[in-house]
This record gives structure tokens, sequence and C-alpha cells, in this order.
């Protein structure tokens, strides 16, 4: 099975044994010029205020959301069955699904009374080390500083030819089979978004570590583990109404939220968080 269609029966079960909110609202962020990472994502909120994110800036996601939002009727639709359109549909529909079902993750982690922990690290604890090799799936520029100040080997893979070459202290390269040679790998989660999930961890069988880090990596977690991920990184929304305003004005939205990482060791697992949250 894909990691889409695992997640979705781990939902699937959680709504089985509980009655789920309904969704709320689809927050867009402005489609002004993107700067400084901000104005990358939507959030989908449920009748609870859980909010789920998604990565929008695939193609041109953001336009077309921003074009349709008036037709999408989610307001008090069945949160699993948009949630399932991460499974079965393609560009923007796929993108409201994948934030629905992250919303739903959030949903089930309260009610379960979890809360992953918090983390200061930016670069998923991989602690690069000199004359180690370092993968990037995705070009990071504010982790570059962590990784080249250790003395480790950058080798930065992406789908942008015009971005191919070798940088100041690291290469990028659309070739996704050089990150055989790396030791740690450090992952966007929009791997998750775009199907590449799968062929890139292929790649990186031979890595000790494999980090998977960014504001919508707000998913349950064990498929990934399963999978050959290590940590898992996303944003944890401390402040529903601050977030969603700065969200949709483009702000920052780091008042607002803090990071958490999860590991296989710090995690009860789904099936424990269900029992807890429908008892």
């Amino acid at each position: 099975m894909s990691f889409a269609s695992e997640y979705l029966a781990q939902l699937a079960t959680f709504a089985d044994k509980s009655a789920l909110p309904r969704v709320r609202a689809l927050h867009l962020p402005p489609t002004q010029p993107i700067q400084d990472n901000k104005g990358e994502f939507c959030a989908v909120e449920l009748e609870d205020g859980s909010l789920g994110l998604s990565y929008v800036l695939l193609d041109d996601t953001l336009t077309q959301l921003h074009n349709g939002a008036d037709s999408f009727g989610l307001p008090g639709v069945d949160a699993l069955e948009v949630a399932r359109r991460f499974v079965s549909d393609k560009g923007i529909e796929k993108t409201i699904g994948f934030a629905t079902a992250n919303a739903l993750s959030r949903c089930l982690f309260d009610r379960a009374g979890f809360r992953p922990r918090d983390s200061s690290d930016s670069i998923g604890q991989m602690n690069p080390q000199p004359d180690e090799s370092i993968g990037m799936i995705g070009l990071f520029k504010p982790l570059l500083g962590r990784v080249l100040e250790s003395g480790a080997r950058l080798t930065v893979v992406e789908l942008k030819a015009d971005m191919v070459g070798e940088r100041d202290g690291y290469r990028v390269t659309l070739d996704a089979s050089e990150l055989a040679a790396c030791d740690k790998v450090i992952s966007t989660s929009t791997l998750l978004l775009n199907d590449t999930l799968d062929r890139m961890l292929a790649h990186c069988r031979n890595a000790r570590w494999f980090a998977m880090i960014g504001p919508s990596a707000g998913c349950l977690p064990d498929t990934l583990f399963a999978r050959g991920v290590t940590l898992l990184g996303g944003n944890w929304v401390n402040d529903r109404d601050g977030f969603v305003a700065a969200l949709k004005s483009g702000d920052p939205l780091s008042n607002f939220a803090s990071k958490f990482a999860l590991t296989a060791n710090s995690y009860p697992g789904w099936l424990e968080l269900i029992q807890k949250a429908c008892k």
C-alpha cells in the first residue's frame, strides 16, 4: 500500500471508533510574492479547532486554490471524506485532502492527550560531523549554515534544472541516486504530497538517519517510521486564532506555533492513541 492509503486507513479506524468533527474552513495564504518562507502553506480547520497544513507552491496550486475558494463547499462536510481526496485525487483536491488528513491527526493527538516533544533543532537532530556525507532533498537555505559549519559534505537533490551545479560549500544535482552515498539525509515533507516518498527512500537505504521536516509534516508517523524515516519534525499550533490570522496575511507563523520532533521511541503508535482517544 502507498503511504497515503495506509495513512487514510488509520484515520478511518479512528472514525469507526469515534465521531469526528466536520470541516469548518479552508484558510489560504495571500497570492503575493513569497519571501522568507512565508505563504507556503494552506490550512484546513475542523469544527473542534484542529488545524492541518499542506504545501501549496507545487506548480500553480496556490493560484488554483484561490480561484476555486468559493466553490469547494467544505464547511460542514465530513472531514474523513475530504481527507480521502489525498488518496484518490490530484492537484488542488489532493492538497486539500492532505491538509484535512493532517487536521484529523491533530484531532486524534489532542483527544488522546498526546503532545510531541518540542524541538529547537532545525536540522532534525542529525548532528552532522566532519567528513560525513549529508543529503538534502529539497534546498533548505536556512539550514545550510548548520550543515556546512560542521565540515560535512552536502549534496542537495532538487527538481529544478536551473539550480544544478557547484555552490559555495555544497552541490546541487537532479540525480537522486547520489543519495545512496549519504550517511544522513534531511528531507522536505513535500515528498508526501508529490508521490516521491518511496522512490526517494529507496535511494537512501544506506543512510543511518533520515529526518523529514516541514510544517506539513503533521501526519500520523507510523507508516513513515516503517519505511525508514528516523525523525518527523513539524509545527505544533499553540494559538489557533493567531496562527490562522498570520497565515492569511502572509505574516510569520512562528509566534503561534512551536516545532516538534517525533521518533519511533517517543511515539506510542496510532492504535494506542485511538484507544486513549476513545475511552
